[in-house]
């Protein structure tokens, strides 16, 4: 299937991580699969979390003004607690929880009602499932071997077993897309098992028959639509569509001890990076068992959304800017590749050289001020350009963070790739 439109056009996507991990604030399922926290104390999680304040509105209005375009929530992580009242098994909110009620049908409906595309995150896996420990994959990391809740040895192996898993994911994949009817699907997971045993065509035939337009992330193995990069942004963005997932500290959901937050100006400079080598940025944050989401992370999204309110022309349906080398700093290219934007981070100290543009500029202007920038090119022989330097912004034209500076061209964008002559 082809890549929706929206995806690429869409630039930045908050992921939601909340669950029961959250009363505690211990790490999301990782913790008792680790044995960090015994099983019985992190399932113990489920008489505290009461979601009694959550509202999807605030949510949805805090993401609009953040400047995001979809949302990523965690309808069920590996723990298998799901946040909607699941007729597979009967480990969710709704029957286990104080909140007792269905979670994510409002959150789509609240950000339907703000223009903001609906994901939901759904893992493959299920470490409390009793059918799901019941195969093994030969290739998973060394560190995750032989552990109880994920596999058994192979003499202990139980196919039947397995299939009924298989029906249960089914089942909840099912209820998810004929519920909410998801714009995205982003599954997580994959690496317990092969394509095969997971049975992955046959996932995504299921879901395209109920919602045909779903976009699937990477995790859907070959099925997927677009990469997905964690925690990093690459030194060599992926050749197609594809999306950094990021956390604001360090951590996907809420942990009330981990106060080292990424500061605005580090995020915007996560984002623009990103978005200049053609991905989306999807940040991370984690509200509290009570559905609120903590202050630095309200912040920290509303910085970024200020920002990005200033420079949306650089942002939205543009398409990854120059290659490394040509300008020391990210770039976007416009849709119709005749605005070239350049991200400034830090104060010029003299004019700002562009390498390799074979395009004649007709205007330089300092974006969200809107002053006009002198510019000539010097140098250059044969099919080598010169270089493309643009006078040094004033002080009251530099942004906070990054300024951005769109240089219109008189055509499309051509460069020049060559080594030059030997």
């Amino acid at each position: 299937m082809a890549m929706q439109p929206w995806f690429p056009d869409a630039k930045f996507g908050i992921f939601i991580h909340w669950g029961i991990y959250a009363v505690d604030g211990v790490q999301e399922s990782w913790s008792f699969f680790e044995g960090d926290v015994p099983h019985d104390q992190y399932m113990a999680q489920r008489h505290g979390f009461t979601a009694r304040h959550y509202a999807p509105e605030d949510w949805a209005d805090l993401f609009a003004r953040a400047g995001a375009r979809y949302a990523v929530l965690t309808s069920r992580h590996h723990d298998g607690v799901s946040l909607w009242d699941t007729a597979e098994g009967d480990l969710d909110v709704v029957r286990h929880t104080p909140a007792g009620r269905d979670l994510v049908g409002p959150y789509a409906a609240a950000m339907r009602e703000r223009g903001i595309k609906v994901g939901l995150y759904y893992a493959h896996n299920d470490w409390n499932h009793p059918d799901y420990a019941s195969t093994r994959y030969e290739g998973r990391p060394p560190e995750q071997e032989n552990n109880p809740y994920a596999e058994v040895p192979k003499d202990e192996e139980d196919l039947a077993a397995w299939a009924r898993y298989l029906a249960y994911r089914d089942g909840q994949v099912r209820e998810l897309t004929t519920r909410f009817r998801p714009d995205l699907l982003w599954f997580d997971g994959e690496w317990e098992r092969t394509e095969e045993q997971w049975r992955i065509k046959d996932l995504a035939r299921l879901i395209r028959s109920e919602v045909p337009r779903c976009v699937l992330n990477a995790r859907m193995l070959g099925e997927g639509d677009y990469a997905t990069p964690e925690q990093g942004v690459p030194i060599e963005p992926p050749a197609g569509p594809w999306e950094l997932c990021l956390t604001l500290n360090d951590s996907w959901g809420y942990r009330h001890h981990d106060h080292n937050y990424k500061s605005t100006g580090q995020l915007i400079r996560y984002f623009t990076e990103t978005i200049g080598g053609g991905g989306n940025l999807l940040l991370s944050v984690g509200p509290k068992e009570d559905g609120t989401i903590p202050a630095e992370q309200v912040e920290r999204l509303e910085g970024v959304g200020a920002w990005l309110a200033r420079h949306a022309e650089a942002v939205y349906g543009t398409v990854r800017g120059l290659p490394a080398g040509h300008h020391y700093g990210p770039s976007t290219l416009s849709a119709d590749r005749r605005t070239l934007y350049l991200t400034v981070f830090d104060i010029p100290r003299g004019p700002i050289g562009v390498r390799g543009l074979r395009t004649p500029v007709r205007r330089v202007t300092v974006l969200g001020t809107g002053t006009e920038l002198g510019h000539q090119v010097i140098g250059g022989l044969h099919e080598v350009p010169g270089v493309l330097w643009l006078d040094r912004p004033a002080t009251e034209d530099l942004d906070e963070y990054a300024t951005v500076l769109a240089v219109e061209l008189d055509g499309e964008l051509d460069l020049y790739r060559g080594a030059g002559r030997f």
